[in-house]
Parts: C-alpha cells; structure tokens; sequence
C-alpha cells in the first residue's frame, strides 16, 4: 500500500519559488544584455525598453573585443576532449580497481578519494610551476591536468556502479573469447552508458566555466578560453564594459545549458536502472 504525500501542493509552491531564486540571476544577466551601458548599473532590475534598450550591440561590441568566437572553439575543444579522456580512462580504472582485489587498486581507490579532498588552493602555484616545467601550458596539456583532478570524482562514481553489474555477464563473455579489453568496450562500457553521461555533464559543467585550472596552465598570450576572454573586458582603474560583459556571460551560458537539458534524461535512467540493478 503507497504512503501519500502530506501537503503536495505547499512542497510544489515551495520548491518553485526556491527553482526561480535559482534562475533569477540568469534572468537577470539575460536581461542586461540587451540595456546600454549606463542604465545596467542604474537599473539593473528594469526592463530594457526605450532609451534601455540596444539591441544585439552589446553582444557585437563583446565578440569583437575578446574574439568570442576564437575563445568559444579552444573552450569547446578543451572541454570535449577532457570529458571524453575522463570518461575512458576513469570508467577503464573504476572497472580494474572493482574487479582486481588487492593492495596496490585498494591504495589507488583511496588516492582517487583523497584527491577529492585536498583543496586546489594548496596545489596551485606547484602545478603551475610543473606545468611550465613540463610545457603543458597547450590546450592539449591542459587536458592531462584535467584528467587528474577529475579522476577522482568520476572514479568514485564508476566504480559505484561497477558493483551493481553482475559478474557473470563478464564471465560469459570470457567463455565466449573475449579478451578483457575486448569484455570492457563491448560488455561492460554499454551497460555503463548512463553513468557515462552523468560523469559527462557534472565534468561538461565544472570544464566549461572554470576559470584557476586554465588561467594558471594555459600561455594565455596564445590561447583564451571563454572565462578568461571575458575578464579582459575589465579595463583600468576598476572600469568594466558592462553591457559587453553581460552578453559574452549570455553566450558562454547558452551551449552547457542546451548541453544539459539534452543529456538530463539520460541522467534520470541512470538513477533508476542503478536503483534495480543488483
């Protein structure tokens, strides 16, 4: 017999307005970018109408003072490539350390788990100084440094799911001849697709606005991802090009929630096939 829900419609009320107090300062910044200048710090809640309103000329003026769409590609690149290295290498370690018991994946399960509680501001000037070592200062460097620091929170949630697939699906694949490499790419990574897609969005979203990890690794002479371009928009003396500011932030914020709004069912499946799983 199902246990109802005491008071459906307060939790539905209440939890609306806590989801607006969230979109509210996207409503905001989306707003703004369509005001002049001098009216964005005036009114910063009014609608942009009238003398207000611009038009696209903030999002032109933007493009062309931080060569958006330069900035957008090596963002795009970094992100793609760094989510698609944390996934294979992750979800091949998470099935290793799950499947192979003994000290050494014992003590690299632990490690991953540790790394996930030292904060970043301890390592921060010693990876930016092996990084220039090492000459990863390259958007394809940068990407080794994401793997490590993104290895831990993904292979805790591989290896998660790694527990709850049977061991004997494995098995009958080795009965039939398959290798373990051949096991793992045609077994166990299509049963792990949904876990995939959740590690990809949570990465997706933490590569794709993070502004420390590239702005210490990066020679950022040459290479400009989105959140450093725009912070180029702040001139001397505390001046900032509001206006432009706010529809470079519009255009950076649009792909990752596109992004996650396509991939958020396959998030949900993931939760209930792990919740049955077993």
């Amino acid at each position: 017999m199902t246990k109802k829900v005491k008071h459906p419609v307060f939790w539905t009320v209440f939890f609306s307005l806590v989801s607006l107090a969230y979109i509210f300062p996207i409503l905001l910044v989306f707003l703004n970018s369509f005001k002049k200048k001098a009216y964005i710090s005036r009114e910063p809640f009014g609608i942009p109408m009238g003398k207000q309103f611009v038009g696209l000329d903030n999002y032109v003026n933007g493009i062309e003072k931080t060569d958006f769409f330069q900035a957008f590609g090596w963002t795009l690149f970094i992100t793609v490539a760094s989510v698609l290295v944390i996934i294979l290498c992750c979800s091949m370690c998470a099935w290793y350390i799950m499947r192979v018991k003994n000290a050494l994946t014992s003590g690299f399960y632990l490690l991953c788990l540790f790394s996930m509680v030292v904060p970043f501001q301890m390592v921060m000037f010693t990876l930016s100084k092996i990084v220039d070592m090492l000459q990863l200062n390259t958007p394809w460097g940068l990407i080794i440094v994401y793997l490590g620091y993104g290895a831990g929170l993904s292979v805790f949630i591989f290896s998660g799911f790694v527990k709850s697939i049977p061991l004997d699906i494995e098995e009958a694949a080795m009965i039939d001849g398959c290798t373990p490499i051949q096991t793992f790419f045609q077994v166990v990574l299509p049963i792990m697709k949904p876990t995939c897609v959740t590690v990809a969005i949570l990465q997706a979203m933490w590569i794709w606005n993070d502004y420390l990890l590239p702005y210490l690794c990066l020679d950022i002479k040459k290479y400009k991802t989105i959140s450093i371009a725009i912070q180029y928009l702040k001139g001397g003396y505390g001046s900032v090009d509001m206006g432009a500011m706010m529809g470079c932030l519009v255009l950076a914020i649009v792909p990752i929630i596109v992004f996650y709004l396509f991939c958020q069912k396959y998030i949900i499946e993931g939760v209930v096939s792990g919740a049955v799983k077993g």
